[in-house]
């Protein structure tokens, strides 16, 4: 490992000083982290999963400083797109969680969380996230350089290091986001066309039919490629055509728990909300520990890994600039007082139980996330599975030493989104460090950079989450906000000893099952849980990956090329849809939303025929940069 260590030069020598922390990145920096923050606050209340905002960041850092600030530092642009993408993994922490407070204020049990609530929730644990990541940056990024691949961030480093295509790029990711707004617009604004359409097979009983017809999906199937999209849809075709039919065949006029009506009286979407959901949560669940049992060797090595680090960054006073980290005792310090703080301030409705289980877990999934997203990238990085672990275990904590009832379940949400964000941020973290240890960025800044953007993201998403509850409700058609919705669900059946547990149990198997088939099980899982459209939708954007990636191409290089083009288009995609959802909520608020309806919509095939065209301008994208070159 040391080899590595001795034979890597990065871009910018330790020994060059070039401008880094600057007012420029600092600004652009936080606007990024705000805008990226909601725009997948929305993405993931909607689907169910979030995508890095790394690379789109780095992009557009670069349009605006090279292009039209006339600047020239690659350091400055590393530092923008560290910033801004802290607020992607707050968001991504948040939104899994909190909105179960929402949901039960909704229901008479509780009050809404407070503004303040949310932001030190958030900032709490972003800023352990990177606290406890800091230490393992030696072990992971600098002595297993060459081991771990970390795609996002190596990716982020080559986009940063071709920055004179830093204009063009730019110019992608935001023609995508224009399209998805104008889109969004179009279809849940002004509502010409349906975005989602789908069809009640009535002589196969319980089965339904459908896609949402939206940018964001295709973007993310895109991204995630053709076998993660698939694994997906194939959860959704369990759920939908096979466990579905099979309850509305088998229950006919049976009314069984949860349900509260008879199972010939349910539509395909009450079957779904009533029994699949309990399934997926259970298959989801199974998926986020099997990943942790799976991951156990690696992360006792990470630990042993780490324990040495700590001991090297005792001796940095006089290490290259590119090896200082923020000194050990300082992170020490952070940690204790946040530990403190938990424990003593009335937001945290937590015992110092409650605070030593933070640390304890969250230390724990730090180093799984970090490790995680080196070997199969953020996109990939099973945080929620984390989180119900964390969530799941804290809850029989709390009521076994006799937190319960209403009070156990607020202090295991918090405890449960404290530890996501923590996750999330820890990974974002690595990928990032991996980013500036291969451009030559100063350890220390970055983590000052990230801290930054974890404090102007925790200090918005409180908005952003209000702002989205008033204007739809959370676990309406519009925002149905699914892994909120289950972390609610399994917090209440183990307080309240009313789970089903058959169905949970139903969803454990099946996740064993497809685990023994050596299919990834939490796509497969989040696809049992989501709607089949919402699934459909995003496998329509696999299916336009899978296309590029198997077309001929001269070389390499140019299919490389080609596809990364796709990719910051579709980044584009999601940005722009989020944005558009966040000011969609802004006028359902203002009660405006209903003034600006069209007199006239299309029918199904109307919204199928524009979605098809919209794929077909996203291969053409692709296509076209292979034509350029």
């Amino acid at each position: 490992m040391d080899k590595n260590k001795n034979e890597f030069k990065p871009y910018i020598p330790a020994d060059r000083v070039v401008p880094e922390f600057t007012v420029t990145a600092f600004i652009l920096g936080i606007l990024l982290a705000v805008i990226f923050g909601a725009a997948n606050a929305y993405l993931g209340l909607r689907v169910g999963m979030t995508i890095s905002a790394s690379i789109p960041a780095a992009v557009i850092s670069m349009g605006i400083i090279r292009i039209i600030l006339k600047k020239n530092s690659i350091l400055e642009n590393n530092l923008v797109q560290t910033i801004g993408s802290a607020g992607e993994s707050v968001a991504a922490g948040a939104i899994f969680t909190l909105p179960a407070l929402f949901l039960w204020a909704e229901e008479g049990k509780i009050d809404a969380p407070s503004i303040l609530t949310i932001f030190l929730v958030a900032l709490v644990g972003g800023i352990l996230g990177i606290c406890f990541m800091v230490p393992l940056r030696q072990a992971l990024i600098v002595e297993e350089h060459g081991v771990l691949p970390f795609p996002e961030g190596t990716a982020c480093a080559e986009v940063l290091l071709a920055g004179e295509e830093g204009g063009n790029k730019a110019g992608t990711v935001f023609s995508g986001l224009g399209i998805a707004a104008v889109y969004k617009f179009i279809a849940d604004g002004v509502k010409v066309f349906p975005s989602e359409i789908g069809y009640d097979i009535q002589s196969y009983a319980g089965s339904s039919i459908g896609i949402q017809v939206l940018p964001a999906l295709a973007g993310v199937g895109y991204i995630c490629g053709p076998k993660i999209s698939s694994y997906m849809l194939a959860g959704g075709t369990l759920s939908w055509f096979v466990l579905m039919p099979m309850i509305a065949l088998f229950g006919k006029d049976a009314t069984i728990f949860p349900g509260t009506e008879t199972i010939a009286t349910l539509a395909p979407g009450s079957l779904w909300g009533t029994y699949i959901k309990y399934i997926g949560a259970g298959a989801v669940a199974a998926g986020g520990i099997i990943s942790l049992i799976k991951s156990a060797p690696l992360i006792i090595r990470t630990f042993k890994q780490a324990m040495g680090s700590m001991k090297k960054n005792h001796a940095q006073a006089n290490a290259p600039r590119t090896q200082q980290d923020l000194p050990m005792p300082v992170i020490l310090g952070i940690i204790v007082v946040i530990a403190i703080a938990i424990w003593l301030l009335p937001v945290f409705p937590l015992s110092p139980i409650g605070a030593l289980i933070i640390v304890i877990f969250g230390f724990f999934f730090a180093t799984v996330s970090s490790r995680m997203v080196g070997l199969i990238g953020s996109s990939n990085n099973p945080v929620s599975g984390m989180a119900i672990a964390t969530l799941i275990i804290a809850t029989l904590l709390l009521k076994a030493t006799g937190t319960d009832g209403t009070q156990g379940m607020i202090g295991a949400i918090c405890i449960g989104s404290i530890i996501c964000i923590v996750a999330a941020i820890a990974g974002d973290t690595s990928q990032d460090l991996k980013t500036g240890f291969i451009v030559g960025a100063t350890p220390k800044t970055q983590q000052i950079g990230e801290m930054i953007g974890v404090l102007a993201s925790s200090a918005a998403i409180g908005f952003v989450l209000y702002l989205l509850n008033a204007a739809w409700g959370y676990g309406s058609n519009e925002i149905p906000a699914p892994q909120a919705t289950m972390m609610k669900m399994l917090v209440e059946g183990i307080m309240n000893a009313q789970l089903p547990w058959a169905l949970i149990l139903i969803g454990v198997c099946v996740a064993i099952v497809v685990e023994i088939l050596q299919i990834p099980v939490l796509p497969f899982a989040v696809g049992m849980y989501l709607p089949f459209s919402l699934s459909a939708g995003i496998m329509a954007g696999g299916a336009v990956r899978w296309l590029i990636e198997h077309r001929k191409t001269k070389d390499e290089k140019e299919k490389k090329s080609s596809i990364e083009k796709g990719t910051l288009f579709t980044s584009g995609l999601i940005a722009g849809e989020g944005l558009m959802g966040v000011i969609l909520a802004i006028l359902a608020v203002l009660k405006v939303d209903t003034k600006i309806v069209s007199p006239f919509a299309l029918p199904q095939i109307g919204s199928l025929v524009i979605f098809i065209a919209l794929l077909a301008y996203l291969y053409h994208i692709c296509v076209k940069k292979e034509k350029e070159n």
